[in-house]
């Protein structure tokens, strides 16, 4: 109990500090602007009330703006000395990096709040099967989770949150985009390649397609990244 209650404690405190920064507001509202472009160009332009160009560029805006939210977390604990602090308490690096990787990933996930409207619209204007949209909610749900444990990472290994931002970026779109680069490489690897991208797994998902092959991908990057990010934040402390 006492340490599912740590846990919240360091999320809430997490949450509250998103919410009272411009941080969040300024990454949600170009999250909007950029998510915005993409569906309404498709709507307007194509003619179209469908979602296909919103879920299909979707790793690739997560890949930037899912570092831009988690840049923070560890850095500014690191540069001021605060995380040193933190792990002398009766609390594991598990606890405290649970409690911020739960912070971030409902963060991360008030992102999608506003493209509740572009579906609204395309029940308005359209009749919109309802198979791909539910699996692109649900891939961006465990994608989400994905970019947002590796953007810990890199916020747990530098105390520059810009560089910080740029490894969990940089990451997160070669991860995207693996199955695009996979056409240069030899054919014997294409394979191989092609489902380590994430954007394999996505579009298999958002297609409404739910095979435990995609889970399994997302829930392996997912654990892979929080664990790394335990044993980094694990030589800041005590080791426990």
């Amino acid at each position: 109990m006492k340490k599912n209650s740590t846990v919240i404690t360091i999320m809430k405190r997490e949450l509250s500090a998103y919410f009272t920064s411009p941080i969040a507001y300024i990454v949600t509202g170009l999250f909007v602007i950029a998510s915005g472009i993409l569906f309404f160009n498709t709507f307007f332009l194509i003619n179209r009330a469908e979602l296909r160009n919103f879920f299909g560029m979707l790793p690739i805006t997560l890949s930037f703006f899912i570092p831009a939210l988690t840049m923070r977390l560890f850095a500014d604990e690191k540069k001021s000395g605060s995380l040193e602090t933190l792990l002398t308490l009766p609390v594991t690096a598990f606890n405290v990096v649970l409690g911020k990787f739960l912070a971030s990933f409902i963060t991360g996930l008030t992102l999608l709040i506003p493209s509740i409207f572009y579906v609204i619209t395309c029940y308005i204007f359209g009749s919109p099967d309802i198979g791909p949209i539910v699996g692109g909610y649900l891939g961006a749900f465990f994608l989400i989770a994905a970019f947002n444990s590796i953007g810990l990472f890199a916020t747990s290994v530098t105390k520059n949150q810009i560089i910080a931002f740029f490894i969990a970026f940089s990451i997160c779109i070669l991860l995207t985009l693996l199955n695009q680069l996979a056409i240069f490489l030899p054919s014997f690897t294409v394979k191989v390649v092609t489902y380590l991208s994430a954007m394999t797994h996505f579009e298999s998902i958002s297609r409404g397609i739910i095979d435990s092959r995609d889970l399994t991908y997302f829930l392996s990057i997912t654990a892979l990244f929080f664990g790394l990010t335990v044993q980094s934040i694990k030589q800041n402390g005590s080791g426990r």
